[in-house]
């Protein structure tokens, strides 16, 4: 194998900041995501479990799990036969996923500690991998993108699920109100950190069109690129096939 390039500072620098940010918050995180999305952000999951095509005895990779509900979704569709592997670059996330799972008695979900952008995996290991609502904090979502191509099995999936800006001009609107001026009093109100959710109204505004993202996809080395917008465009599931 390859000697890989050191990274740019730049991307070490984004690292340690998510890292830090998102430990600051783990520990109100499972609720502030309800309460900002409404309690969507489980439909959006299952909708993306759907779409990834898994079946009893597979094995799926949840890249930037967090505390795991991506990845609890994805034990259900593999059932006690096959397995879910959760990376994430935050240990206090992870920690607290391994709690969920046993309380949950999920135990076929494997927890790790990793970087998305350079998976411990051997290639062609996983019948699917997903990242949801983080890979806009990735430091590289390109190379993020093709190791996760990578390490998924040809005829396989990657799958993002991603907030993106809403397209319908009527929407965008009341989006742009939202994300830029309640939610961080929302979540300051039920304890969160007010730097971590003004950082993501920031960080959708700086990520890519759903239109620039498929590309990246498809330049990573995978086809039938498809989009599916869920709740009028804020989120998006972006899926692409392995050949």
């Amino acid at each position: 194998m390859a000697e890989r390039k050191e990274r740019p500072r730049s991307e070490r620098a984004k690292e340690q900041y998510v890292e830090r940010l998102f430990a600051s918050i783990a520990a109100r995180y499972d609720l502030l995501n309800s309460v900002i999305s409404f309690n969507r952000h489980k439909s959006w999951r299952r909708f993306a479990v759907k779409a990834a095509g898994l079946a009893p005895g597979n094995m799926a990779l949840d890249v930037a799990a967090g505390t795991g509900d991506f990845s609890f979704e994805l034990a259900g569709a593999v059932g006690g036969s096959g397995e879910v592997v959760a990376l994430d670059l935050c240990p206090p996330m992870i920690e607290i996923g391994r709690r969920k799972a046993a309380r949950r008695g999920a135990a076929n979900v494997r927890w790790t500690v990793g970087n998305a952008a350079d998976l411990p995996f051997r290639a062609e290991t996983f019948d699917c991998a997903v990242i949801g609502f983080a890979l806009r904090n990735v430091a590289n979502v390109q190379r993020t993108i093709e190791e996760m191509t990578r390490v998924v099995k040809r005829g396989g999936r990657v799958i993002s699920l991603e907030i993106i800006r809403p397209t319908s001009r009527l929407f965008r609107p009341l989006w742009a109100v939202y994300f830029n001026g309640l939610l961080p009093g929302i979540a300051g109100i039920f304890g969160g950190k007010r730097e971590a959710y003004t950082y993501l109204p920031e960080s959708v505004k700086r990520f890519y069109s759903r239109q620039e993202l498929s590309q990246i996809m498809l330049d990573a080395g995978l086809t039938d690129v498809r989009v599916h917008a869920l709740t009028m465009g804020v989120v998006c599931a972006h899926v692409g096939v392995k050949l």
